[in-house]
């Protein structure tokens, strides 16, 4: 069956590339193709019916024209701007780190469209709570789920035997988490106290919006952190630009221990 030249799409626009002396080089992740990498002609003159339409964290609806190492884009009409996400920037900073990961681990040519609603679900939560991390462990953790590498939550990864209660350790390139007794050669070990897994558990069994109150203290906070950073970062094999700005923010505007909840997050 030939291929049409021509196709429609809905797309979230991840970041964008000056191209020339007026194009765009646009990369977005599409429910049905995955990852796409496209031209924009003449999308950064002001006179451009395109200007506007492909700017990062921009759901579009897109018609593209396939070339031979890289689609065109044709027309771009904005389905969603996410407009809460602009209003702040702790929002914008947090939707660009889930558009980096989503860069990081979406493929080329293979759809995934679990992740493509994850994503789209994640940015609407940070839009209701711009300040939370919740939503940002949240999208890892199932990010690492539909990319097949969720890490063990209910098991030792090396005796197999279930987990009791009482603190473990996690080990990013071992799979998952490890009992008092097992510590596998080679393995990359980190504290795992039991309130970390409690919340582990919590974010892999329940939609974000179905997640009950939650009382995350700083102490809490840094370690849902380093334990889920540890593993994205393990398998996307390098540091998350972004991760480092978010960082930032948080030094510099200190927050209180709070109450989060699936309402607000």
């Amino acid at each position: 069956m030939p291929v049409l030249k021509t196709y429609r799409t809905e797309a979230l626009v991840l970041k964008n590339h000056p191209l020339g002396e007026a194009d765009l080089l646009v990369v977005c992740y599409t429910r049905e193709s995955g990852k796409v990498r496209a031209t924009a002609r003449a999308a950064r003159k002001v006179s451009s019916r395109l200007v506007g339409h492909l700017e990062p964290l921009t759901l579009v609806n897109l018609s593209l024209t396939r070339g031979r190492t890289l689609d065109q884009v044709a027309q771009a009409q904005v389905a969603d701007s996410f407009p809460a996400l602009r209003n702040a920037l702790p929002a914008l900073s947090r939707g660009l780190y889930v558009a980096e990961l989503l860069d990081g681990f979406g493929s080329e040519a293979s759809p995934n469209p679990e992740l493509y609603s994850l994503a789209l679900e994640v940015l609407a939560g940070i839009g209701r709570s711009p300040e939370s991390d919740l939503p940002l462990r949240y999208f890892e953790l199932r990010l690492l789920e539909t990319s097949g590498l969720l890490p063990e939550l209910y098991q030792c990864v090396e005796c197999r035997k279930p987990l009791v209660p009482g603190d473990h350790r996690f080990t990013p390139n071992g799979g998952g988490t490890l009992c008092s007794q097992c510590a596998p050669l080679g393995a990359h070990l980190r504290p795992l106290s039991v309130r970390t897994l409690k919340v582990l558990r919590l974010l892999h069994r329940q939609r974000l919006a179905e997640i009950p109150s939650l009382t995350i203290d700083h102490q809490l906070a840094q370690e849902l952190k380093a334990t889920l950073t540890a593993s994205v970062e393990h398998w996307l094999d390098q540091q998350v630009r972004s991760s480092a700005f978010l960082d930032h923010l948080r030094r510099t505007t200190p927050a209180e221990p709070a109450t989060e909840s699936a309402a607000h997050a």
